[in-house]
């Protein structure tokens, strides 16, 4: 169990999590998005059907994978990062850039309405947690350390994105 899925069992066992902008994000027990909360409602179980294991442990759980891992890394085709939960349109390639950190790293989603970002006390640290819109994914964090024209790093997990390579 990481540090965010215990807090959130114990502090609010299952009840509401302030959100940035005025928005009330539900988490159940677990961490998970609740499904009354977002466009695309799935249980548990049903997400683990269709995701692989570590993109259920990211997307639902809030959890991170190892840094250098992911494929996605090394993606530099024109196309479109999308949610791999509900393949939402999240990131364009051009909007990717190398930032050093070992996971793909953007200066913009696609829209702002594309991600959601909150407050995120956990590890002993304030971050911005960055979520998809449509299903309540837990995609990554972003810092104001990115470049130009920005200043932002939307810093995601691979496992929380698929690459849809242009046409």
């Amino acid at each position: 169990m990481n540090r965010r899925r215990f807090l959130t069992t114990l502090l609010l066992g299952g009840t509401a999590l302030a959100a940035g902008g005025g928005a009330l994000l539900t988490r159940g027990a677990g961490g998970e998005a609740l499904a009354a909360t977002f466009a695309v409602n799935k249980t548990a179980p049903e997400w683990q059907k269709i995701l692989p294991k570590e993109s259920y442990e990211v997307l639902r759980l809030a959890s991170t994978e190892y840094p250098g891992t992911s494929p996605l890394l090394k993606e530099h085709r024109k196309g479109v990062f999308a949610c791999m939960g509900c393949a939402l349109p999240l990131f364009a390639s051009q909007t990717k850039f190398e930032s050093g950190t070992g996971w793909p790293s953007f200066y913009q989603p696609i829209a702002k309405t594309a991600v959601i970002e909150n407050r995120d006390d956990s590890h002993g640290m304030v971050r911005v947690e960055v979520q998809c819109s449509r299903c309540g994914g837990h995609l990554g964090h972003v810092f104001d350390d990115g470049p130009k024209p920005t200043g932002l790093r939307y810093c995601m997990n691979g496992a929380a994105l698929k690459f849809i390579p242009a046409a």
